[in-house]
């Protein structure tokens, strides 16, 4: 049986693939096993320093399998509710190492992008979509509420009402609106996509670590500090990229009018 995620390794950038095409790349349950432990290697490596996203074929990701659900329906409602509690609080430590790893994860989304799909794509910190990417929440078709930490993210990118139609009609929308809501960073033509993922990961990958490290540190705790609070962070940051042999190379290649070596 094939992997449900490949690992690629090249350049300080892994490529995790979902990697179920045959079935839009749906979250099944070795899938999600598969993500959280995947995921926690990942954020432990240091020689990482960008994880790129993206799904198996033509599509991201269409949300939970139904067909795994399925599975579940004849039992007890009280044995059923137990089973997904649990399912699912294992499920979201995937969701916290997106959100708390230090390197940058950019999700490369393409086809469609529904239910837990939606939620994943939240939790990256950049997204580059194809034109042909769209988009929806799902879970009202299942009698289902969000998971993955949606209505976590969804408000703060989208604002509260615009995520409570998503979240409550479950409209399809597609890259455009997408880029216009904020939830993508770029759209690109299809025959682009990879080439723009590569060359925003490189950036990444190519820079000074530690400050863009703290950078996506400091905006991801930013939402839940006071202004002092935030200044006080910022300072102890700066001053402690200041310390850091990069912040050396880089006042040096500025004088010299050079291209810093990181």
């Amino acid at each position: 049986m094939a992997d449900t995620i490949i690992v690629e390794r090249a350049n300080r950038v892994a490529t995790v693939i979902l990697n179920r095409p045959e079935a839009l790349n749906a979250l099944d349950f070795a899938m999600m096993d598969a993500l959280v432990a995947n995921m926690a290697s990942l954020a432990a490596d240091e020689s990482l320093r960008v994880i790129v996203l993206r799904g198996a074929g033509p599509h991201f990701m269409a949300g939970g399998d139904v067909r795994a659900f399925a599975q579940c329906v004849d039992e007890e409602p009280g044995a059923r509710q137990a089973h997904f509690q649990r399912l699912i609080g294992r499920l979201h430590a995937a969701i916290e190492l997106v959100h708390r790893m230090p390197h940058l994860v950019i999700a490369r989304v393409q086809g469609a992008v529904a239910g837990f799909g939606l939620s994943l794509m939240c939790a990256c910190d950049l997204v580059v979509a194809a034109e042909d990417a769209y988009f929806t929440s799902a879970y009202r078709q299942l009698a289902l509420t969000p998971d993955g930490g949606l209505t976590f993210a969804l408000p703060r990118i989208v604002g509260l009402r615009k995520a409570i139609e998503i979240l409550l009609l479950s409209e399809r929308f597609d890259a455009a609106e997408a880029s216009r809501l904020g939830l993508v960073n770029k759209v690109a033509p299809l025959e682009e996509l990879d080439a723009t993922v590569a060359a925003w990961a490189q950036a990444v990958a190519s820079g000074p670590v530690q400050a863009l490290r703290n950078a996506k540190r400091l905006a991801r705790q930013s939402l839940d500090r006071t202004l002092s609070e935030q200044l006080q962070a910022e300072a102890t940051s700066f001053a402690q990229c200041a310390a850091t042999p990069e912040f050396v190379e880089g006042v040096r290649a500025f004088i010299a009018k050079r291209k810093p070596r990181f």
